[in-house]
């Protein structure tokens, strides 16, 4: 599927593209991809989000050291134990296992990273990311509909110290979400996800919504 502007259309066929080829992405596509994120809306309107464009090749190799660090240690052993999720089965969550493993490996490759920043002060509460996911999440939604691939990842900020004073963020900033962004190897298609009514509640917990 290639470009697309019908909302619906491009959220149920957003599929985590993690295997990305290494051609340039012109900054024009960049540039919508960026302003689609500040649309966004941020908790009073404060705007205290900041997008790092990364290009640079070893910048991005020094993170990918510590990304691949925590696929030994937690991601990938995690992956090897669990069960499939909703909607999916043994050989697709194999699948999906092989291209986590992938862009571990491959992470440093994508042309373009947009490092998803916040001014959120030293000690960050709970509502944080109110302000910076839904930026996020526009950006995921635009670079599906300009026909790239993307995949929202956050396995860094489990070195969120080191990586941070790799990308040279201040006291008081912290970065949420890298987003490698190039043109993807396979195709955009059907999500696989659980039930609608497995996870929707009315009223109270665990008490079926009847709108279904």
């Amino acid at each position: 599927m290639p470009e697309s502007n019908d909302i619906f259309e491009i959220m149920s066929t957003m599929r985590a593209m993690r295997r990305l080829k290494p051609d340039p992405v012109p900054d024009e596509l960049i540039n919508k991809i960026l302003q689609a994120g500040q649309w966004a809306p941020s908790g009073g309107n404060t705007q205290r989000w900041r997008f790092l464009v990364v290009k640079d090749r070893e910048i991005k190799k020094k993170v990918q050291v510590y990304y691949k660090r925590l696929f030994d240690e937690s991601v990938g052993p995690r992956y090897a134990s669990s069960a499939p999720p909703p909607g999916s089965d043994a050989a697709r969550y194999k699948r999906q296992h092989a291209a986590v493993e992938y862009l571990t490996d491959h992470y440093h490759e994508a042309p373009v990273w947009i490092v998803a920043c916040l001014e959120d002060g030293e000690n960050p509460g709970r509502t944080a990311g109110s302000s910076i996911y839904g930026a996020v999440q526009n950006m995921c939604l635009a670079t599906r509909a300009l026909g790239l691939g993307t995949t929202l990842t956050t396995r860094h900020t489990g070195y969120g110290k080191e990586v941070d004073a790799i990308f040279g963020l201040p006291p008081g900033a912290h970065s949420y979400a890298i987003l490698p962004i190039g043109w993807p190897m396979g195709k955009f298609g059907p999500l696989g996800r659980g039930p609608l009514k497995d996870v929707v509640y009315q009223d109270q917990w665990g008490k079926p919504y009847q709108g279904l």
